[in-house]
């Protein structure tokens, strides 16, 4: 993330107001529109579809261990995603 400094885009009015309350910290000012996690990237389909092909490999008969060391991850990040992964297929099945 880059800043921008403040005496570039807001009047001296508001900076001397914001300086009251902090002077010379740095702030964060979020969006007024909150974006899902992953929207602005390709992170949240990759990680989606990594999680697609955990579960997979485990209705094929692979372990745990053995898909925590295919994908890097631990026995427990893998355990995870198995369970969410079980969640949102019964979720599917039950909309049908």
């Amino acid at each position: 993330m880059s800043y921008i400094r403040a005496e570039e885009i807001l009047p001296k009015e508001l900076i001397e107001a914001i300086q009251q309350y902090v002077d010379g910290e740095s702030i964060y000012i979020p969006s007024k529109e909150k974006q899902d996690w992953g929207t602005k990237t390709d992170a949240r389909r990759f990680f989606q579809e990594r999680n697609e092909k955990i579960f997979e490999g485990s209705l094929r008969g692979m372990r745990p261990f053995e898909l925590a060391v295919r994908y890097s991850l631990s026995e427990k990040s893998i355990q995870r995603i198995l369970h969410k992964q079980r969640i949102a297929r019964t979720e599917c099945v039950e909309r049908v």
